[in-house]
């Protein structure tokens, strides 16, 4: 599924230039995608964009950025993992993610049933988030989203 989900956002630019469910499914058969993995990865597309009207129309006033605390009952805590929990928590730091977003990215990590979320993945949805929401990340945003978590970063002091 989530290579579906890269192979869309580098191919569209934005979600509106993707064709109908149809015509997308046949298209990523083509290119070699399950029909198995075409499903679950349209399916999943079709929730985030009801968990983006869900959320827009419910709090429209957490537009803004929150400057509370979010607590992670253990349940979230469990299939999420530290790793993403921190790396949640960085984004809404750096202002890419508001409180509406957050909770966007949390409920569609919770969807992939996953545990614990693999950062790679995390980031996927991230990105495919803010890609259905019309938003690009700055670049040093997309170099974090797309960073090698496999391999070790060196970090130079100086």
């Amino acid at each position: 599924m989530f290579d579906i989900l890269v192979y869309l956002y580098e191919t569209y630019y934005r979600p509106e230039a993707c064709p109908d469910a149809v015509a997308l499914t046949k298209k990523l058969s083509a290119v070699g995608f399950e029909h198995e993995e075409i499903s679950e990865a349209l399916d999943w597309l079709g929730h985030l964009v009801e968990s983006n009207d869900a959320f827009a129309n419910a709090y429209p006033q957490q537009s803004a950025f929150s400057f509370g605390l979010r607590i992670y009952p253990e349940q979230e805590s469990n299939v999420l993992g530290t790793d993403a929990i921190g790396f949640i928590q960085f984004l809404e730091l750096a202002k890419v993610l508001d409180a509406n977003q957050r909770e966007i990215v949390i409920e569609r990590a919770l969807a992939v049933n996953e545990s614990p979320m693999p950062l790679d993945k995390l980031k996927i949805i991230v990105l495919m988030m803010l890609w259905s929401q019309g938003q690009e990340p700055d670049a040093l945003i997309f170099d974090e989203l797309f960073a090698d978590d496999t391999q070790p970063q060196k970090h130079w002091l100086h």
